[in-house]
C-alpha cells in the first residue's frame, strides 16, 4: 500500500536534507505507528504520504515514493486525498467550515452526497467521538481537545483507504485519548484499512494493537519491528521515546522481562514479579517537601463569558513559593479559562486575586506578565517573529534590556530549551512540538515570578520532555512557582506537588497526585485515566496509593 524506495527530501530553505534514504513498506491493512524524537522527520515522512509535500511545502525529492499505486508528488493534491485522508498535527490547520457540523460534512459535500443522507451520517460520526451537541458551533470556540475530536468526526466520514493520523492524542484529556485509540482500531477493524499514526505518548497509543513501530531518528529509519520486539531490546528508550510507565516500573524493581508478555499487563500476575515490586516499595524512602511561603492566592473566584453561565464557579486555591501544581481535568472544564482570568486576559466576575498579599484585580495585563508568565496551548498564538532568536529576543527588548543583555538571555534560554542549533531558522520550518518549547522559551527568558504552562509537554518526545521537566524543577527550587495545565498524567505525578481537579467549572478535588489518580470517582467524574502503574497494582494486589507514590519517590531519570 505504501513503498518507499531509497526516498530523499530536502526542504528548499534547510541546507540539509530532512529525510535520508528511506526504505519502508506499509502492507493495506497493517496499523503502523511512526515515532522518534521531536524535529526526527516524523511530520516530514507524513506530510510525503498525504501530498502536503511538495504541494504546500517545496523541496528536493530523490528515490521512490508509491502510495496504493501512484506517486504522490506527481499526482494533484485532489488525487491523493481520494487515497489517504489526514488529522493534521496542528489543528488550526484542520478545518474549513464555519460550523462542526459543515466541517464535518465537507468531504461528502464535494461528493454530492445528498443533504438527508449526509447530514444523517455527519451526526453519526459526531456521536462516535461524544460532540454532537457542539453540532453547529464554530471550531474556533473550541478547547484544543474538542478540536481534535471534531477533526476525527471528519476522518470517519472518509473513504480512503489510508488514514493517517499525526499526533491524534496530542490535546486530549486522558480518557478522550483512550477513547480516541479505541475509535481508531475500530474503524481499523470493521474497514481493515492502512492505518498510519504519529504519536509521541506510546503508553496510550499501545492500549491498543500495533503490527509494527517503525521509529525515525534524524532523518532515517532507525529501528522497526513489533512492539514488544523494540521493548525487550530497549529500542524506544534509545531513541528517545518513553515506554509504558508499567514497563518502568518492572524495570526499576529488576524484573526480567524477556520471561514476560510485556504488551499484555493482565499476565504479570506471577510471584516473582510481586516478589521483586514489594522489594522495590520496601527500599524506595519517601521524600517530603513543605513550602510556606505564600505567593498567590486565589478566592471565590468565578467567570461568565456571557454574565450568565459561569464558566469557573467559586474557586479557591493558594500557590506556595517554588511550588509546582497540575490543574487537571477534561477538555471544557475550565482550566484554560482559569489561567486567562489569573494573568488577566478575561476579568473576573466575583472573587478576588492576591500576589503576595496584595489584590491585584485592579492590576493591568502588562503588569501581572511582569509576574505572571503564561505560555499558551498553541504556540501559533504567540509566535510573531521570523527566527527562533528574534522571537525569544522580542519581549526582552519591550522590557527594555540592553542589546548585549538580549543576546545573551536569549542565546542562554534557547540552549537550556535546546533550540540554540536553530537559533536562526525560520519558524515554519519548526516541528510542532519545537514551537511549543520555542513558546515556552519565549516567557522563560522574562524571569515570571509564577509559571502557566498551558499543556507544556504535548507533541514533546521523552528525552525533551526529561530536560525540560528536569530544568523546571531546577528553577522551582529558585522559588519559582509553577502551574501546569495538563492532561500529561505522566507529568502530574512526577513533578508536580500537588494536584487541582476541575470538573464543569469547579474544584473537585485539591490533594496530592497520588491520591488523586488513585481515587475512581475523581476519575471519572473528571474523565481522567487510571496510568498502566495503577493497573499493575491492581494485577498484583498492591496499594495504588503506595505504588504511586513510591514510582514519583524513585529517582526514576538515573534509568535513562
Amino acid at each position: 500500500m505504501i513503498e518507499f524506495k531509497n526516498f530523499t527530501f530536502q526542504y528548499r530553505s534547510l541546507g540539509t536534507p530532512t529525510l535520508k534514504n528511506i526504505n519502508l513498506s506499509i502492507q493495506s491493512g497493517e496499523k503502523v505507528l511512526i515515532a522518534g524524537p521531536s524535529g526526527s522527520g516524523k511530520s516530514t515522512l507524513g506530510h510525503c504520504l498525504n501530498g502536503l509535500i511538495p504541494f504546500s511545502y517545496s523541496g528536493e525529492i530523490t528515490g521512490e515514493l508509491q502510495i496504493n499505486n501512484i506517486e504522490p508528488h506527481k499526482a494533484s493534491i485532489f488525487d491523493i486525498s481520494s487515497h489517504v485522508s489526514t488529522i493534521l498535527q496542528d489543528q488550526d490547520g484542520q478545518f474549513v467550515g464555519l460550523s462542526v457540523g459543515e466541517d464535518v460534512a465537507f468531504r461528502e459535500e464535494n461528493s454530492n452526497v445528498t443533504v438527508d443522507i449526509m447530514k444523517q451520517n455527519v451526526k453519526t460520526a459526531l456521536k462516535k467521538v461524544n460532540m454532537e451537541n457542539h453540532i453547529c458551533k464554530s471550531p474556533q470556540e473550541l478547547s484544543g481537545g474538542l478540536k481534535q475530536r471534531a477533526s476525527l468526526a471528519g476522518i470517519i466520514m472518509s473513504e480512503a483507504p489510508i488514514l493517517l493520523f499525526d499526533e491524534p492524542l496530542a490535546n486530549l484529556d486522558p480518557a478522550s485519548g483512550r477513547s480516541a485509540m479505541e475509535l481508531i482500531s475500530s474503524v481499523h477493524e470493521k474497514s481493515n484499512k492502512t492505518i498510519v499514526v504519529i504519536e509521541h505518548r506510546i503508553e496510550d497509543v499501545l492500549a491498543e494493537k500495533f503490527d509494527k513501530i517503525i521509529i525515525i531518528d534524524n532523518g532515517i529509519i532507525a529501528a522497526s519491528g513489533t512492539p514488544a520486539e523494540l521493548i525487550l531490546d530497549g529500542s524506544l528508550r534509545r531513541f528517545g521515546l518513553r515506554e509504558p510507565l508499567y514497563i518502568e516500573t518492572l524495570r526499576h524493581a529488576g524484573v526480567d522481562l524477556k520471561e514476560l508478555d510485556v504488551l499484555d499487563i493482565y499476565s504479570l500476575n506471577s510471584p516473582n514479579v510481586k516478589e521483586n515490586i514489594d522489594n522495590w516499595i520496601e527500599n524506595v524512602k519517601p521524600k517530603v517537601l513543605s513550602y510556606d511561603e505564600k505567593i498567590l492566592e486565589i478566592k471565590d473566584l468565578t467567570f461568565s463569558y456571557n454574565k450568565k453561565d459561569n464558566i469557573i464557579k467559586n474557586i479557591n486555591f493558594d500557590l506556595y513559593k517554588g511550588e509546582i501544581i497540575s490543574l487537571l481535568g477534561n477538555n471544557g472544564a475550565g482550566k484554560s479559562t482559569l489561567s486567562k482570568v489569573i494573568t488577566g486576559i478575561c476579568k473576573n466576575s466575583k472573587g478576588t486575586i492576591s500576589y503576595k498579599g496584595e489584590n491585584i484585580d485592579s492590576w493591568s495585563i502588562r503588569k501581572r506578565g511582569q509576574e505572571i508568565g503564561y505560555v499558551m496551548q498553541n504556540p501559533n498564538h504567540m509566535i510573531t517573529q521570523e527566527t527562533l532568536l528574534d522571537e525569544v529576543s522580542f519581549g526582552l527588548k519591550l522590557r527594555g534590556y540592553k542589546k548585549d543583555e538580549i543576546l545573551e538571555k536569549a542565546e542562554n534560554t534557547l540552549k537550556i530549551c535546546g533550540l540554540h542549533a536553530f537559533r536562526n531558522w525560520p519558524i515554519t520550518a519548526l516541528s510542532y512540538g519545537q514551537k511549543k518549547r520555542l513558546s515556552i522559551a519565549t516567557i522563560l527568558a522574562l524571569d515570571p515570578s509564577i509559571l502557566i504552562l498551558d499543556e507544556p509537554t504535548a507533541g514533546q518526545d521523552y528525552k525533551h520532555y526529561l530536560e525540560f521537566m528536569q530544568f523546571i524543577e531546577s528553577l522551582s527550587k529558585t522559588g519559582l512557582s509553577i502551574i501546569f495545565i495538563t492532561h500529561d498524567m505522566h507529568l502530574a505525578l512526577e513533578y508536580s506537588n500537588r494536584a487541582i481537579v476541575l470538573s464543569n467549572g469547579e474544584i473537585i478535588r485539591d490533594d496530592t497526585v497520588s491520591s488523586v489518580l488513585s481515587h475512581a470517582e475523581i476519575l471519572e467524574q473528571a474523565n481522567l485515566k487510571k496510568i498502566s502503574v495503577s493497573t499493575l497494582a491492581g494485577v498484583l494486589d498492591i496499594d495504588e496509593k503506595l505504588m504511586l507514590e513510591t514510582f514519583i519517590n524513585y529517582d526514576h531519570r538515573e534509568m535513562v
